[in-house]
């Protein structure tokens, strides 16, 4: 599966990793579900989505703590969808 096709898919596609699963749940506005998978993924790919998350919410101060558990340069509200395809290359592979 693609970024693109994970981003397009209407319901959650089966057999995804937590991962996927998170990015999914935030492309499709489900903030809380993504979030709560994302505090479960207890890797430094599970703290950049974390991060991701928070700067969807608006929460860039706890963002850029996600951000450093990742050991990510901290993004911001400017550059969501470019992140989310970023993290999805990664975790999908592509």
């Amino acid at each position: 599966m693609t970024p693109a096709e994970l981003a397009a898919a209407t319901t959650l596609p089966s057999d995804l990793s937590a991962e996927a699963q998170a990015l999914w749940h935030a492309k499709a506005g489900n903030w809380e579900a993504a979030h709560n998978i994302a505090q479960e993924i207890h890797t430094p790919l599970g703290s950049w989505i974390h991060a991701l998350l928070h700067v969807i919410e608006g929460d860039q101060w706890n963002g850029d703590h996600w951000f450093t558990n990742a050991r990510k340069p901290s993004r911001g509200p400017k550059d969501i969808d470019a992140l989310w395809d970023e993290i999805a290359a990664v975790v999908l592979g592509s």
